[in-house]
Formats: C-alpha cells, structure tokens, sequence
C-alpha cells in the first residue's frame, strides 16, 4: 500500500528547514543539548497552535498517543519539564526571525505594483496573568503584553510583527517598523506622530489615518463632493507649523482632509497626503482598517495566544511567534488547494485531521475503505 504522509506532515513542508537551521546555528540554541533539539520544540509548539492543545500536558500527552508518528516529522518525544525549560531558555529572535523568513518567502510570488500595495497597521492587547508582573505590569490591575502589526489584506498575511509590554504605545513601537517606499500605509489614531508620518512622505508612500478632534488645518482649496454621499467635505491645507514647546512640525508638504459620515452616524475626518486620489477612494482605504480587527480576532479564536504556556517574556515571545507562523502555514497550505475556501473551515478540518494520513486537498473527502479479500469474503 502507497505510504500516505499526515496533514501535519505535509504542513510542515512549507517550512524553509534549510534557513530553521541556518537560525539555529546562528543563535547557538542547540548548543550544550542532548536530547530535545530546537526543531522538537518547534513542531511541538506548532502541534499546540494547530490542534488546539492548551497546555504543556495536553501538548505531551497528544503527541505520545502518536508517538509512532513523530519520526516522520523529524521530532522527538517530548516531556513536560523540558518543553517548558526549552521555552524559558531558548532564543524567542529565533523563531521571530524565521517568520521574517517565512514572510519573505511568502511574498515573492506576490509582487504588485507599489501604488497598489496597501498595509495595515495596529496593534492588539493580550492580557496576562500576575506571574508575568515583572516584566508586563502595565497599571495596579492591569498586566499584559501587546502585539503589533503590518497587515496586508489583499494577500491576508501579516507581514511584520513585534510584541512589547502593554506600557510600550503603539506609535513607539512603530519607529523601529520597515517602510516599503511607494506603498500605502493605513493606520489610526494611535500612531499620531508628525515626524512619522514625515518619514512616509519622504519615502513617497501614501498615508491615510485619522485627524485628532483637536487638530487644526490651515485650509488652502476646498474641492466639490456629490450631493447625498456620505463625504460631507474635501480639502486640502496645512498642519500646525509649529508643535509643542515651540518645535518646527516636520510633517510641512500639504495635506488632504476629507470628512466622512459613517454609517453610524460618526463624524470622521480622515487624514492623507495623497493629494490627487478621489475623496471616495480614500474615505475606502480607511474603511479597510477594519480587516485587521478582522484578522486579530480570528488569531485570537482559532490559535492559542490567549492562553500561555509559560510567564517569561522568553516563552510567550515564543509563543506568538509560533501562533504567527502557524497562521502562515495555514494560509500557504489552503492556497495550494481549490476545494476548502473558508480559512474557519479550513482549519477546523486541519484540527481533526492533524495527525491522520490524508491529503491536505482531500480532506472533505471520505477516507477510501480497503476492500477485503475475496478469501476473507467467503468467511462472512
């Protein structure tokens, strides 16, 4: 009979193993160890992430009821006290930097024109547990870390990420993010910082975000809008000249402001320096921050970075990382299949099939039944 990999198997192939262990060489996290490697560690956080496992015991007692099958994964059996030392100890810019890799990987065959490349920017909360004061306390009740990201939406990945203490603000966090020149950024009012946004316009990007109620514009041209649309208004000015304690704004080129009625009732009046698109088409790419919401709440719902593993910062570094990858993987293994179209619907399926020998593009499909021998149908 024709050997049959598992779903989990096949998953783990679009893993670049050749840059996992470049990474591991460079970081030394296999050095001084004997028995559990780096890469079991890693296929047994992943088997967490994509099974549902929300504990070390679920983890171990899960993969020893298919002990038979880790072999061909290229893992070894793992105890209980050493995934959770490995996740204390071992380097979490390892596996952050094997997203990178991945991320990049991901992309090459999504090259678009800059102009028509839009990322979203955000970031979301994630509570934690009092044993990880130390280094996520953030208020006298409040004790988290926060995840932020570059989204794409046209190809649903995320293409940057960083996790920070709760008390770390979004627009702080956002200096150290990678600027692609040319491309659209969309983001909210937690990344209000002028000299920012100056570094977009000097890379030619297009910026759309959302001006503070407080947040005067020294109005130059107002252009016409249709009547009964939602865009009340549409001008161009110029941002305060000088900010707080008499400093030189560095955001000085005009910019757009276009004032949207939502269908709410809200008020919006959208910022961009794009001075030439259609006031609709920017009031659209506004609209659009919505898909990353979209995008942390399924994170949240279908993979574990609401309940962690361990309380360092190491292990829920870690962590994310892995629920990061494994989103990846997902993504990368429904598109090379036509049959399941519903990301929900596909992981579902990739859960309760995990460690079966099925193809990943049969797995709506019933499973083929062996017919019996003809001698043992004259026994029935």
């Amino acid at each position: 009979m024709r050997h049959q990999n598992s779903v989990f198997h096949d998953l783990l192939k679009h893993v670049p193993w050749s840059a996992f262990e470049r990474l591991v060489d460079e970081h030394g996290a296999d050095r001084r160890v004997r028995r559990f490697s780096t890469k079991s560690q890693f296929v047994a956080l992943l088997y967490a992430q994509l099974s549902g496992a929300s504990s070390l015991r679920e983890i171990v007692s899960g993969l020893e009821s298919h002990a038979a099958r880790l072999y061909h994964l290229g893992a070894d059996p793992v105890r209980r006290s050493t995934l959770a030392d490995a996740n204390a100890v071992r380097p979490a810019q390892l596996f952050a930097d094997l997203f990178t890799q991945m991320v990049k990987q991901a992309h090459r065959g999504l090259r678009r024109k800059l102009a028509e490349t839009v990322y979203l920017i955000d970031s979301t909360s994630l509570p934690l547990t009092s044993l990880s004061r130390d280094w996520a306390h953030f208020s006298y009740k409040a004790i988290g870390a926060k995840l932020h990201v570059i989204y794409d939406p046209d190809a649903d990945r995320p293409i940057y990420a960083a996790v920070t203490p709760a008390r770390v603000n979004d627009i702080t966090a956002a200096q150290t993010m990678p600027i692609e020149p040319g491309a659209t950024y969309v983001f909210d009012l937690g990344y209000y910082d002028y000299r920012w946004w100056a570094k977009f316009d000097a890379a030619g990007c297009r910026i759309v975000t959302r001006f503070k109620a407080n947040t005067p514009l020294q109005c130059v041209e107002t252009r016409p809008v249709e009547k009964d649309s939602a865009i009340l208004s549409d001008r161009i000015g110029f941002l305060p000249a000088r900010q707080a304690k008499n400093r030189a704004n560095p955001m000085q080129a005009a910019v757009r402001e276009v004032c949207v009625m939502t269908e709410t009732g809200k008020l919006l009046r959208i910022l961009s320096n794009d001075l030439d698109a259609p006031a609709q088409e920017i009031a659209d790419l506004y609209k659009r921050r919505w898909a990353i919401e979209l995008l942390f709440r399924w994170i949240k719902q279908n993979l574990k970075i609401t309940r962690f593993l361990g309380t360092s910062e190491n292990a829920i570094r870690i962590q994310i990382a892995i629920a990061l990858i494994a989103f990846l993987l997902l993504r990368l293994a429904q598109a090379a299949q036509q049959v399941v179209k519903s990301p929900l619907a596909f992981i579902r399926l990739v859960r309760a099939n995990l460690m079966h020998r099925r193809r990943i593009d049969r797995l709506l499909l019933p499973e083929p039944t062996t017919l019996a021998h003809p001698d043992q149908l004259s026994l029935i």
